[in-house]
């Protein structure tokens, strides 16, 4: 019989996350603080990115918010633009085009968007972590003081790191609500008796536990084990896309290396080569003894190693405790710190930066870069007609639009000896937040229309109702149906044009 060779399972890491031990217990993570040119990046772009986020609900435009979400009366303004109800099917497919460009720019970039702007990671990985390491120091400060006993400047420390991160778990839930139901309505929820704003009170109650739940225990599980965004990245991406990856063909194999000083060999960074694991050690001896006639074998061993040293620093700042070394990982939120922990060490062992960086697995084996694939160019397409159809149906939106049909049931009635009259029924979709009359004009054919009681006054997000006689001359009826325009005016102003059937004898 022939022997059968075992499976190896080189990608094994993948059967399980980084944060859960083999027993089914969560693993703390203490990411080291990282440093650099991306985090500095990043940090300048979160402050921006908070400043809009805070700001934005006391922004107004013509008294109304500049931005809005109120679900519940499905009411939404985007930078000024209202959209009532009956343009909810704007904002859905506006909504399914937003869908396509986050597909296609994660086909492209992976998940860029979590490791730059992504909420959850800006308010963990730059507010809060960062009043963590204000309070309790680093990662090796934060592990002592866990372990320690309760003594009062633990008791201190905890306390009033946990104050705080519910007070910005309030500001944040606030902020939230602003977005939804406006900033006028939080500031009567913060200022006026409980009992007259109850609702919107335990709303904000419920938010504001919420969050503080999701940055202080819940934190990378968020992104590992909730987001969905992070799920559908196992069937974005491909070897074209562009993520923070480890060049293995560069680093590999690990080891321990030294840093020429003129004639005398150092080692560079004592702290980083004590980290060296034992395996690996006896890793390098079987290396020496596979190079026998060598003259300094030692020589010949560090010559064959590659840049990485096996300092897992990229693993200690990493803040959901992944290796990225093993590859794309759906726990990666591309944050960038080990490119700047690996980078640092690069310069301490004078070997180039960008043993791990932004780039594709394409790119590290052939050292080409395909940006526009087959499936990249496709979403483009899909992307500019879904854009082209947005415009389009924006371009043709009202700030009022009328319906006008004939009453179900009646029949033309003759006026007179020459003229023919239908009953119609109107209704006037008021989308703006302002209040006006209305007024109907007949352009096509000649006719007249009465109003079946006072003129119309439409109201703000409203939709106003109402009934009319159309009399026309029954020679200048062409057919049993004739098509009539009705133009819509307020104060003078056209606002409308809306188009139907007029019933005559044959």
């Amino acid at each position: 019989m022939s022997e059968i060779t075992p499976f190896e399972d080189v990608e094994e890491y993948r059967d399980h996350i980084a944060t859960v031990d083999e027993k089914g217990k969560r693993i703390w993570v203490y990411p080291k603080k990282p440093k650099g040119k991306f985090t500095s990046a990043r940090t300048y772009l979160s402050w921006a990115f908070l400043i809009f986020l805070f700001g934005v609900p006391f922004i107004k435009v013509n008294g109304e918010p500049l931005m809005l979400f109120n679900i519940l009366k499905r009411h939404f303004i985007i930078f000024g633009v209202s959209f009532a109800p009956q343009d909810f099917h704007l904002f859905v497919l506006a909504m399914l085009t937003f869908v396509v460009f986050i597909i296609l720019f994660t086909v492209i970039y992976g998940r860029l968007f979590c490791g730059w702007v992504c909420p959850q990671t800006v308010f963990m990985e730059m507010v809060y972590r960062k009043i963590e390491y204000l309070i309790e120091g680093d990662a090796n400060a934060q592990r002592r003081l866990n372990n320690s006993p309760w003594t009062s400047d633990k008791i201190i420390k905890k306390l009033s790191k946990q104050l705080i991160f519910f007070a910005i778990a309030v500001l944040i839930s606030n902020t939230f609500l602003a977005y939804i139901i406006g900033i006028d309505e939080v500031y009567k929820i913060a200022t006026e008796p409980i009992s007259q704003n109850l609702t919107g009170f335990i709303a904000m109650l419920v938010f504001s536990f919420a969050f503080y739940f999701v940055f202080a225990w819940m934190r990378e599980q968020v992104c590992i084990a909730i987001c969905p965004y992070g799920r559908l990245q196992g069937v974005l991406l491909d070897k074209n896309s562009i993520v923070v990856h480890y060049d293995h063909v560069r680093g590999e194999p690990r080891g321990k290396i030294k840093k020429e000083t003129g004639n005398k060999p150092i080692s560079p960074i004592s702290s980083i080569q004590s980290s060296v694991l034992q395996s690996e050690k006896a890793v390098a001896l079987e290396m020496v003894e596979a190079l026998p006639s060598a003259a300094n074998p030692i020589e010949a061993v560090q010559k064959s190693l590659g840049d990485c040293i096996d300092c897992k620093l990229c693993i200690h700042v990493c803040p959901t405790g992944i290796d990225i070394r093993n590859g794309t990982q759906l726990e990666c939120v591309n944050c960038t710190a080990c490119i700047d922990a690996c980078d640092e060490v690069m310069d301490k062992v004078s070997r180039p930066r960008g043993l791990i960086r932004y780039a594709s697995a394409t790119s590290i084996e052939t050292k080409t870069q395909k940006v526009f694939t087959t499936r990249v160019k496709a979403y483009t397409v899909v992307l500019a007609l879904m854009v082209i159809l947005n415009i389009v149906l924006l371009s043709m939106r009202t700030d009022v639009e009328v319906l006008l049909l004939r009453t179900p049931g009646m029949l033309f009635q003759k006026v007179g000896k020459d003229k023919i009259s239908n009953l119609y029924n109107y209704e006037i979709i008021n989308k703006t937040r302002d209040t006006f009359p209305i007024e109907f004009r007949l352009v096509k054919p000649k006719g007249t229309i009465k109003l079946v009681g006072k003129t119309p006054f439409t109201k703000a997000s409203e939709v106003t109702e109402g009934a009319m006689f159309i009399e026309i001359e029954r020679k200048n009826l062409g057919s049993r149906k004739t098509r009539i325009e009705v133009d819509v005016y307020s104060k003078g102003k056209k606002i409308d044009r809306v188009k139907t059937n007029f019933l005559g004898p044959i």
